[in-house]
């Protein structure tokens, strides 16, 4: 048996045009974009480098490479990924593999076949990014690229259509997807935990607090504006002043680094006080199990556990965005009680170090007569010496309280609350160091308390007989304006801010805050749509029991009937006719009037030519309408595959035949 050609049509015979190889690489670049963004710079330039290699082959396809040498670049390219990332597996390796191979297959695609298989890998690549963001930039970029990926496709089968006719039908085709998407997101039942990552490394740039802290830690986080939390009261926030968000406690002090070490679980006991504030929020995923709060809590989320030293701790690593609502008291009385193992570990310092700072504390309890005497002294010293509050402090040595508090002067809130404890402890008054983030914006436009990883702030807790742990922030006793004003007013080197966190840039930061309220909302309704959102939406719909088993019908019913509206509005369409066939059979109706049938095997050409010679008084017309209805139905101005002709001709052919006159 002889072996079947392929057809001269078929997708591995047919040539890639410069307008298909145009529509693949637009695709590519923008779903590559933000990865490039991310991958090494040599590794986007060596991407960038074969896309350019295979345009430049367009025009002289002689340049088009061996497939020896398309091994070689792969070969050089997962050797370059390796000897960057020690590993070809991974989140980051593996997407960036994919990227160069994007480029290579690009260089090897000859034919529609090889372009068809390369806009399914653009397809993936669009997957791809959402397992780093799902921003709405993010969907918006990655739907531009689906709308060009789908237009391509319809490029291939139609080659001689429009490319803006292809992008039309590719937005009619994916719009015709959304209600079913749309009924997919609502209704198909959701799991906890993020639909998007990967076990490995997915977690691997979050940022946010440690749980260990030395000088620098806080002042490279401040230098950053991504959001940490956002927060909704109910009524009016507090004052920037009171606004303490507690997050890890540090006991352990090895002479330059501060450590949580153990903790244990304490009895929570609701604090009483007058000024009550009730709030929602709504934390970014940071990979640690804390939760922030102001003090003092009132009340704990659920499943949330409460450590002796106040910390608030989920049940695990905070891995996806999640909300909680607290209530806090912002003139709770201080615990007076405490056990003496805690006090006797917030007195520990390690031997050997900063020999300067113990004595100055030798010096105060010397001269007073009770630890508030020392406190009050600390603080009065760091309100008269002139200490500069600055993101760039100068690197510190083996006694790092010693040169900040009498050399270099100069420091973060880490080095304020540091050199504080050390006092404190070393003139024999318990204290420990508390991290978190001090202040927050209120957005003006959907009155949210928006708390940034620039906010990030170390200050101490001090125990006096009596009185109990009481804070103080040493930043603000030397520099007032930290807490009253923000971290940015307070700078003196404003220049080294984030753009949008500096004070003369107002117009800029409204800008900001509207997108913030939008993308809040978004994080809200759509990535925060979680099992008990859809529980929520679905009893609001009507459906009681909004167990998997419902939604799965519900859906399956919607998409049922979504489908059947489809099939009969394109069973409607086919019914339609075609207006240049209704012309052409009712001037073929005219002729059989007259004896000139149409046999079945004559084509249009054939058909007006014999009826011309048989009827030469209408020659002429039957002529132009014949030449009229080819052009229509087979020429440039037919587009292909059924693309709407010029409606000025089809007017022009009815018109014609109707006035077609044989007797």
């Amino acid at each position: 048996m002889s072996a079947t050609l392929p057809h001269p049509l078929s997708p591995e015979l047919r040539a890639l045009s410069a307008r298909d190889l145009a529509g693949l690489a637009l695709a590519l670049l923008i779903v590559i974009a933000p990865h490039a963004l991310r991958a090494p710079l040599w590794l986007t330039t060596l991407t960038l480098g074969l896309y350019a290699w295979r345009a430049a082959a367009l025009a002289e396809p002689r340049l088009l490479p061996a497939r020896w040498l398309l091994l070689v670049v792969v070969a050089a390219a997962m050797l370059g990924v390796w000897a960057e990332y020690r590993t070809l597996f991974g989140r980051t390796q593996g997407i960036i593999l994919l990227m160069v191979f994007s480029g290579l297959k690009l260089l090897e695609t000859r034919n529609h076949r090889d372009a068809t298989l390369l806009a399914f890998l653009a397809c993936i690549l669009v997957i791809t990014n959402f397992l780093y963001t799902q921003s709405i930039p993010t969907a918006l970029a990655m739907c531009a690229a689906l709308i060009v990926i789908t237009a391509t496709l319809v490029g291939f089968n139609a080659p001689r259509r429009p490319a803006r006719a292809c992008a039309r039908s590719a937005a009619l085709l994916l719009a015709h997807a959304v209600p079913a998407a749309l009924a997919l997101f609502v209704l198909f039942p959701r799991v906890p935990g993020p639909l998007w990552g990967l076990p490995q490394d997915a977690y691997s740039g979050l940022t946010g607090l440690s749980e260990t802290m030395s000088p620098g830690n806080i002042s490279q986080l401040a230098q950053s504006d991504a959001i940490a939390f956002r927060a909704e009261f109910q009524g009016n926030a507090p004052r920037r002043p009171e606004l303490y968000w507690r997050g890890p406690v540090l006991w352990e002090f090895d002479g330059r680094t501060w450590r949580m070490g153990d903790s244990t679980l304490g009895r929570f006991e609701p604090p009483q006080g007058e000024r009550r504030f009730a709030y929602a929020v709504v934390l970014e995923a940071h990979n640690r199990n804390w939760l922030f709060a102001l003090e003092t809590v009132a009340s704990l989320p659920p499943r949330a556990r409460y450590l002796d030293d106040g910390q608030l701790l989920a049940p695990g690593a905070i891995r996806q965005r999640i909300r909680y609502e607290l209530v806090s008291v912002a003139d709770a009385a201080p615990v007076a009680r405490e056990s003496r193992a805690v006090l006797q570990r917030a007195l520990a310092l390690p031997e050997g170090f900063n020999p300067r700072a113990r004595a100055l504390a030798a010096e105060w309890r010397r001269g007073t007569a009770n630890d508030a005497e020392v406190l009050a002294r600390a603080i009065e010293f760091l309100r008269r010496e002139r200490f500069e509050y600055t993101l760039e402090p100068p690197l510190l040595g083996r006694d790092p309280v010693d040169e900040f508090l009498f050399v270099t002067r100069a420091g973060f809130c880490e080095h304020f609350a540091s050199a504080f404890v050390v006092l404190m402890r070393a003139a024999g008054v318990p204290a420990r160091v508390v991290t978190g983030y001090q202040g927050g914006d209120l957005n003006p436009v959907d009155r949210y308390v928006t708390v940034r990883q620039s906010d990030a702030h170390a200050w101490t807790e001090v125990y006096l007989q009596g009185r109990g742990w009481l804070r103080v922030d040493p930043t603000a006793a030397a520099v007032p304006g930290r807490v009253e004003a923000g971290m940015a007013r307070a700078m003196t080197d404003g220049a080294s801010l984030p753009l949008l966190m500096r004070p003369q840039l107002e117009w800029l930061r409204s800008v900001r805050y509207r997108w913030e309220a939008l993308a809040h909302q978004w994080n809200l309704w759509v990535l925060g749509y979680n099992p008990e959102r859809q529980r929520e939406l679905a009893s609001l719909l009507g459906l009681k029991n909004a167990d998997w088993r419902s939604l799965t019908a519900t859906l399956f019913t919607i998409l049922g009937a979504f489908t059947i509206l489809l099939l009969a509005w394109s069973w409607r369409r086919s019914l339609r006719p075609d207006p240049v066939q209704r012309a052409w059979r009712a001037f073929c109706r005219k002729l059989g009037a007259q004896g000139l049938e149409r046999t079945p095997s004559e084509g249009p050409r054939d058909y007006a030519a014999r009826a011309a010679a048989r009827l030469p008084a209408a020659s002429e017309a039957i002529e132009r309408i014949g030449m009229l209805y080819l052009e229509l139905r087979y020429g440039k101005a037919a587009g292909a595959h059924g693309a709407s002709p010029p409606g000025k001709r089809i007017a022009e052919l009815k018109r014609m035949v109707r006035e077609l006159r044989l007797a």
